[in-house]
């Protein structure tokens, strides 16, 4: 039997390089990672996309913040040249115009800024019971406007009754207006210890509410009426007892004397006053036209359901020649249409050649501006205010015919 010899086995030492231990390390790491993602239950191109979204994310978040913190240095840098800025030199039209205030707003803080002041007259004759109150001129009005002017008219009236209501023409761009008109109330002796004499002056604007200035009021119990008074005063900051407002009216007017057509176009109204129970109203515009202190032609709008804020844009075209424009009256009234009960006025306002104030400013406009609609805004007065005025004649309808006594 034959024996193998058995391997040799040399004692060979053996030797470590720093390459061999840096191999060993390495490939340590990946298998630790590598045993990790193995555990987390998703595919290995969902775990890369996850990390590299964390990422992401991470990243704009710190360029954000870098972002901001340079713009918040550079705002810090720009106060200080813009507060050694000379106002003298900017032209402040465009800023007034943007923060030109409401009516409210413009009132509100100022009652210590001066309004200006007027030149008014007081004549009464105990015989005829007259209050003769002339509207001379005013100086120094508070500009209104954004080009630091004003379109100032005045507005007269009497309380507690204001049967009447006066209003000047109104003067283009200036703050010294002279008006040189003269007002006549039918006010007896008894009634002047009583009676307050409100003088107001507004700023005119055509499609937007009128910007009330200031006013003065005359308790006229407190009056010398043994001689003629005028006297300068200056005008106060407007009261805020004043009598509620009515709302407010838009409407055009188009006359064609070649066709003798009138066109009246109702556009909208605003802040109409609430005259149901739960605060609103179901207004409805009436057009009617007065000749001869008699009514003459009338037509409606449609009824507008709970607004006090109406939008009508109706039309309606009325048959007025030459010679009738010159003497009828345009009466527009705003009512609340009830159908358990009677409709109730919410508010007129009348124009014609023998108008006052804005009305016949409107009223001329058209007159003086043929085949051409001229659109403004009213504010609505009383139904009691308007009629009083008019004074039409009445009429008395026999029923069941088509006779009318007057």
């Amino acid at each position: 039997m034959s024996t193998k010899p058995s391997p040799k086995h040399t004692n060979t030492p053996l030797t470590i390089t720093p390459s061999t231990a840096f191999n060993h390390t390495t490939t340590a790491a990946p298998g630790f990672i590598d045993q990790l993602l193995n555990k987390i239950p998703l595919p290995r191109w969902a775990i890369y996309a996850i990390l590299a979204l964390i990422l992401l994310v991470f990243l704009i978040c710190i360029l954000c913040i870098c972002v901001k913190c340079c713009c918040k240095g550079k705002k810090n840098k720009k106060k200080k040249p813009d507060q050694q800025i000379n106002l003298k030199d900017v032209n402040g039209t465009t800023t007034t115009a943007l923060v030109q205030p409401d009516v409210e707003d413009a009132d509100y803080g100022s009652a210590d800024k001066p309004r200006g002041r007027i030149l008014y007259s007081l004549e009464h004759n105990a015989q005829s019971s007259e209050l003769k109150v002339g509207i001379k001129e005013a100086a120094a009005l508070k500009a209104m406007d954004a080009g630091g002017t004003s379109d100032p008219y005045v507005k007269v009236y009497c309380l507690p009754k204001k049967s009447k209501t006066y209003e000047s023409k109104v003067f283009r761009k200036t703050l010294n207006p002279v008006f040189n008109e003269h007002f006549t109330f039918q006010m007896p002796q008894a009634e002047l210890s009583e009676s307050t004499l409100v003088m107001q002056v507004f700023d005119f604007n055509r499609f937007s509410k009128h910007d009330i200035i200031g006013e003065l009021r005359l308790q006229l119990s407190t009056v010398d009426w043994n001689h003629v008074i005028e006297e300068w005063k200056d005008l106060t900051e407007p009261s805020k007892f004043e009598q509620e407002n009515l709302g407010e009216i838009c409407f055009s007017l188009r006359y064609v004397p070649t066709a003798s057509k009138l066109t009246v176009v109702i556009l909208e109204a605003k802040n109409l006053k609430g005259m149901d129970l739960d605060g609103s109203s179901d207004p409805y515009v009436k057009v009617q036209l007065i000749l001869d202190k008699r009514k003459w032609k009338k037509k409606t709008t449609s009824v507008k359901k709970k607004t006090l804020n109406p939008y009508f844009n109706e039309s309606f075209t009325f048959d007025v020649t030459f010679e009738q424009i010159q003497k009828v009256q345009l009466v527009i009234s705003v009512w609340d249409h009830d159908n358990l009960s009677r409709n109730d006025a919410m508010g007129k306002i009348f124009l014609g050649c023998d108008a006052t104030g804005n009305q016949l400013r409107h009223w001329a406009d058209m007159l003086s501006n043929p085949r051409r609609p001229v659109a403004q805004w009213h504010s609505l007065l009383s139904a009691e205010q308007v009629n009083s005025t008019l004074a039409l004649k009445h009429t008395i309808r026999i029923p069941f015919t088509d006779k009318t006594l007057w």
